[in-house]
């Protein structure tokens, strides 16, 4: 219950993240929902297709449609409280990365994986929907970005696995990954923290 519910929060700040994207980007209604949903299910449909469990986690429970159609809804019955849409989208899409990673290693978990492949796993599920929304949107994916984005997630897998061996309480260790994803991603943000520009020296 406690990473269904996690599941279902990113899948919520995913499809915000989408709308937004998709509004900045003057779609029409149709193009708003599509671009929310392949953000929200996107990392997840990947995932569970390279863990073998098929069919993906969204056609066998509809509650994540629902969800996503809800929250386009929502986020568009209530964009103009979202006026500052790159704040809006830079908070939601940060919350959803934070999320889906843990769901991400808790499912490669599941299937008995090594931890660095669950911390992989957990980094395609927070980040593969953001590029296919980029993509759709006509944008250079963050992820491929000088940003601090995939980093945050790898990190963040690698913190919650270092709590497990201390030993943690597993639901605290859970929170605290989450949290060091997020956490990391504002201060790079805010401090301007970037992976290495490699044609800074080029001729």
């Amino acid at each position: 219950m406690f990473y269904f519910t996690i599941d279902i929060l990113g899948t919520i700040a995913f499809a915000i993240s989408g709308v937004l994207v998709a509004m900045d980007k003057k779609l029409d209604v149709f193009g708003v929902l599509i671009v929310a949903f392949v953000t929200a299910v996107g990392g997840g449909t990947l995932r569970d297709l390279l863990i073998g469990e098929t069919p993906v986690v969204w056609l066998r429970e509809s509650v994540y449609i629902f969800t996503i159609i809800g929250t386009v809804i929502f986020a568009i019955v209530f964009r103009g409280k979202l006026k500052y849409l790159r704040t809006s989208l830079f908070l939601f899409d940060t919350i959803g990365i934070g999320l889906y990673t843990l769901v991400g290693i808790e499912k490669g978990l599941n299937a008995g994986l090594e931890p660095i492949m669950c911390i992989a796993l957990g980094t395609m599920t927070a980040s593969f929907g953001g590029v296919i929304r980029d993509i759709l949107c006509n944008e250079i994916p963050v992820l491929f970005r000088r940003e601090i984005y995939a980093t945050a997630c790898i990190l963040g897998g690698v913190g919650y696995f270092l709590l497990l061996k201390i030993p943690f309480i597993s639901a605290y260790a859970d929170i605290s990954g989450i949290l060091i994803v997020i956490v990391i991603r504002l201060l790079a943000v805010k401090f301007g923290i970037a992976l290495p520009n490699i044609y800074r020296n080029a001729k």
